[in-house]
């Protein structure tokens, strides 16, 4: 990112900084984060005007809102160099490998035995599902990103801004360097794919991150139990902790029947 960048955007930004990756020889700024919290309308104004800027925003939570540095933002813990790039990520084969990994059964878990992990992904098991039908070109998924952006506000107030050269918000969790998935793989262009997937076929957008969350409005959630069970395959090969950490009963059913209509899903790794 650059300050021309900044400097050329409409929109007048309050104080902040550009946030130099902790990475390198430091010369790497992958992100400029504000001061402070600021009115979620100039989220929404600097969405809006994305598609000259080539700036997406992004409301950032903090790993510990009390901690003065805010990480990992303010403190520089992004890695955008080691990345790769989404493009060279098939989205349905990194799910079906996912999956596959996942509900592999291993006699050694101390934490389910073989048949409680394959209760846990019922109807399915180990068997990759089909993924769901492309939608039809999504309507309205800025206007749903700002009304969400909203609630993610109210909810976290603490929030800062955030502002990453990128051509849409999947790829702007690549270029900002975020890790937040690093427990389960370091390369966040592979998230990116399968999230830019998303956008295309949900209306999804990326609206809030934080040190291992990721929140996204949805323009064109599963409208039924059948549809919503396929994209909770999806959810559960891309972030199992969502499943396996959630309400109970942490199951792909229980947990299919929760984003049927769901205009934001929410994901959480640990």
């Amino acid at each position: 990112m650059t300050s021309e960048l900044l400097a050329s955007l409409s929109v007048p930004l309050p104080k902040g900084r550009m946030i130099t990756s902790d990475e390198g020889d430091g010369d790497t700024q992958p992100l400029w984060l504000s001061d402070a919290p600021v009115p979620v309308e100039l989220w929404a104004r600097l969405l809006a005007e994305h598609g000259t800027s080539g700036l997406w925003p992004l409301l950032l939570d903090a790993h510990d809102p009390r901690d003065a540095e805010f990480r990992p933002w303010g403190s520089g813990e992004l890695f955008p160099e080691p990345m790769s790039s989404p493009d060279a990520h098939d989205p349905a084969e990194l799910l079906a490998q996912w999956w596959i990994q996942f509900t592999k059964t291993d006699e050694d878990d101390d934490l389910l035995t073989p048949d409680k992990r394959l209760a846990v992904t019922a109807p399915f098991g180990q068997t990759w599902p089909t993924p769901v039908l492309s939608h039809e070109p999504v309507a309205g998924a800025d206007e749903m990103a700002t009304e969400y952006a909203e609630v993610f506000y109210n909810q976290h107030p603490q929030s800062r801004l955030g502002l990453v050269t990128a051509l849409c918000g999947a790829d702007a969790l690549t270029a900002a360097g975020w890790d937040g998935p690093a427990n389960y793989d370091n390369d966040t262009a592979k998230f990116s794919a399968v999230v830019s997937n998303w956008e295309r076929r949900f209306g999804a957008r990326v609206v809030a991150v934080g040190f291992g969350t990721l929140h996204l409005s949805v323009a064109a959630p599963p409208v039924d139990t059948q549809e919503a069970l396929l994209v909770a395959a999806e959810h559960f090969a891309f972030c199992p902790d969502n499943i396996w950490q959630g309400p109970r009963p942490c199951t792909l059913a229980a947990y299919a029947e929760r984003i049927v209509g769901m205009n934001s899903w929410d994901f959480w790794w640990d």
